[in-house]
């Protein structure tokens, strides 16, 4: 095998991981309990490759997941970029990491084992590190008071992957944050 056959294999077979990751992502988001034989399907990879990558139910889960806050970090400045309010920004990203978190919550047992709540301690630091860029954003526009610790609005933020998947949990959420947004112009309490 040539370095030239082994380079377009790498390249092919990341591809390959992608696309099941990303129809893995469409279908659970519809059904948390879709057979894997569909995920291949859409992703227009046999199982065998499917398999390869993903030898199980919980391994394809947990490399959606990842492969869904990895992205979402990463976002951030392109998501304050496209708004012209840093609150709007704000409300986008956390309105889409609520999407991720409700179909996490959706797919049960598979993520609630010791490889699971490694992904999830691993994901906090940059999680965090991009709520920081909104919240800053914020400050700096007059949204929030600044002091507010990024850790603690994420707890608070919490509820949106608590509401309903439906138009009324959807006017829930602008409600909720409506209010959080009221109490973020304050500055912190010490406690």
């Amino acid at each position: 095998m040539t370095d030239g056959t082994y380079g377009t294999q790498r390249k092919a077979a990341a591809r390959n991981r992608i696309a099941i990751i990303e129809a893995a992502h469409e279908l659970f988001a519809q059904n948390p309990l879709v057979p894997l034989s569909e995920v291949a399907k859409r992703a227009g990879v046999g199982a065998g490759t499917l398999y390869r990558h993903f030898p199980t139910r919980e391994d394809l889960i947990l490399g959606a997941y990842q492969h869904d806050i990895e992205r979402l970090t990463t976002t951030a400045d392109e998501v304050l970029a496209r708004h012209s309010s840093a609150k709007a920004a704000f409300v986008e990203w956390f309105e889409t990491l609520s999407a991720y978190i409700r179909i996490k919550h959706g797919l049960g047992d598979a993520l609630h084992g010791a490889a699971a709540q490694e992904l999830v301690s691993a994901s906090w630091a940059p999680t965090t590190a991009a709520v920081k860029k909104l919240v800053d954003a914020c400050v700096a526009e007059g949204t929030i008071a600044p002091g507010h610790d990024p850790a603690d609005i994420i707890m608070l933020m919490s509820f949106l992957w608590r509401v309903a998947n439906n138009e009324d949990g959807a006017a829930q959420g602008r409600r909720l944050i409506a209010a959080v947004f009221e109490g973020l112009q304050a500055p912190p309490q010490s406690g």
